[in-house]
C-alpha cells in the first residue's frame, strides 16, 4: 500500500510540475481539430 501511495504522490508531483505542458498540448490538439473542421467546411470536396 505504501508503494501505491508513494507512486501516486510521485505522479501527482510530476503532473504538478508539467501541467502547463499538458495544457499547451491539449490546446494545440483542440486548435488543430477546429482548424480541420473549418477547413473541411470551406474547401469543397471534388
Amino acid at each position: 500500500m505504501q508503494t501505491v501511495v508513494k507512486g501516486y504522490r510521485g505522479l501527482s508531483y510530476l503532473v504538478g510540475l508539467n501541467w502547463d505542458a499538458f495544457f499547451v498540448l491539449g490546446t494545440l490538439a483542440a486548435t488543430l481539430a477546429v482548424g480541420a473542421v473549418l477547413g473541411m467546411q470551406v474547401m469543397p470536396q471534388p
